[in-house]
């Protein structure tokens, strides 16, 4: 068994402060048959219109990497596109914007879920079942963006017992603007800032056990290592 622990350093980098910690989240985790879900990873995102992200090309490239380490491992890899029914939306179907980054597309697959909403669980084919039907306990997510669809995705699935992994920097998002309250001006969270509020909810909460590509990337080596000394 591959283990995998979760490091914590880099969430006081982000000003990340973790009020709790379960039993779940401190256990090992085997991630020698997880799945890779590829979350949105589409060229619209490219679209300046989506406004200010701070990391938006260092995430893409963190998920490239993680993409290539799968098909590496030979192991399952799930790509997932978004398909806006808004019609001026960038990731409308039938827009240039609606494919997958070329460097996604160039990666391997092993099933392919399109989806209308924020849940990659809520898309065509069931994914879920998907998973279960293929023996799939732990799945990796990663994309864009990391408040909306990744969160989504990584709360339903650990609300449908999967194990669930999101390395924070393999996924990107932008600023965002919400209601105006109590009279006061509209209220706004950077890119970052949301990025923190979603470190804290999943991990915090046992959602998902939050951490970095380069850990993930560490403990597909370990797999490998183990690998090697069982053939």
């Amino acid at each position: 068994m591959a283990e995998f622990y979760v490091n914590m350093a880099f969430l006081p980098l982000l000003g990340v402060r973790v009020f709790r910690l379960t039993e779940y989240m401190t256990e090992s985790l085997d991630i020698s048959n997880a799945a890779l879900v590829l979350v949105d990873v589409q060229q619209g995102f490219l679209d300046p219109g989506w406004g200010r992200s701070h990391n938006l090309y260092e995430g893409l490239a963190n998920i490239v990497k993680l993409g290539e380490a799968w098909n590496g491992h030979r192991l399952p890899v799930v790509k997932v596109r978004h398909d806006s029914t808004h019609p001026q939306s960038t990731l409308r179907s039938g827009y240039r914007g609606n494919d997958l980054i070329a460097e996604v597309q160039d990666l391997r697959e092993d099933l392919l879920v399109t989806k209308t909403v924020n849940s990659s669980f809520l898309g065509t084919p069931d994914l879920a079942q998907w998973f279960r039907e293929s023996g799939i306990t732990t799945i990796v997510v990663v994309g864009i963006q990391t408040n909306l669809c990744v969160e989504t995705t990584a709360r339903m699935g650990g609300n449908l017992g999967f194990d669930v992994i999101v390395p924070l920097d393999a996924t990107a998002t932008f600023d965002l603007e919400g209601p105006s309250l109590a009279g006061g001006p509209p209220l706004r969270l950077s890119a970052e800032d949301l990025m923190k509020a979603t470190a804290v909810n999943l991990h915090g909460d046992g959602f998902a056990r939050v951490t970095e590509t380069a850990d993930v990337l560490a403990s597909l080596g370990m797999t490998s290592a183990i690998g090697r000394g069982n053939a």
